[in-house]
């Protein structure tokens, strides 16, 4: 049996506000007494990534230039969940419409991962959609832009190999929809 125990809160206090986010710094005692300050805590609301396979079996994808990398990154269709959203199975099929167009004729919870819970509090939920079609146009927000790509499970596979999706919580998702479509 485990003498670990968990951390305590004792205060909190907001360094920077934003839309997107919230940083603060924390006092906190330890799990062994001794007290630690500051503690900082990145506050987000929780992700949703969905691996979508359409009617052919092809796998959607988006490419988008992501700044702080400095690169074109290869992702599934994903993001934030608006405030007013509860369900991420809803966000998920309106992350998946707004950034790619295709609805889904089913869509399933694969997992769920802690973004970096060493200093994020929040959840990405991963979700595997099937029967995708194109039936709406392409709605992305204020500051996205993106391409949607269609790839086969086995180029998947291989951008995956070679280090072409880098992205750990799209990799993370795509494990996950792909251990329930039975690909690995």
């Amino acid at each position: 049996m485990s003498n670990l125990k968990p951390w305590q809160h004792i205060s909190s206090r907001y360094l920077h506000e934003e839309k997107w986010f919230k940083f603060r710094a924390d006092q906190v005692r330890k799990g062994n007494g001794e007290t630690m300050e500051p503690y900082y805590v990145l506050e987000y609301s929780n992700w949703v990534n969905v691996l979508p396979v359409t009617t052919d079996g092809k796998v959607i994808l988006v490419r988008q230039y992501r700044y702080a990398l400095g690169t074109f990154s290869l992702e599934l269709p994903g993001g934030i969940m608006d405030a007013h959203e509860t369900n991420p199975l809803e966000a998920a099929r309106r992350e998946l419409l707004e950034e790619t167009g295709y609805s889904c004729t089913e869509i399933i919870q694969t997992g769920i991962v802690a973004t970096n819970p060493a200093t994020q509090n929040n959840r990405l939920f991963c979700y595997l959609a099937t029967g995708c079609t194109p039936t709406h146009n392409i709605s992305l927000d204020e500051n996205e832009e993106l391409e949607v790509l269609l790839v086969t499970v086995d180029e998947l596979l291989q951008l995956l190999r070679n280090n072409e999706i880098i992205q750990s919580l799209h990799v993370s998702s795509i494990f996950y929809g792909l251990q329930a479509l039975g690909k690995i």
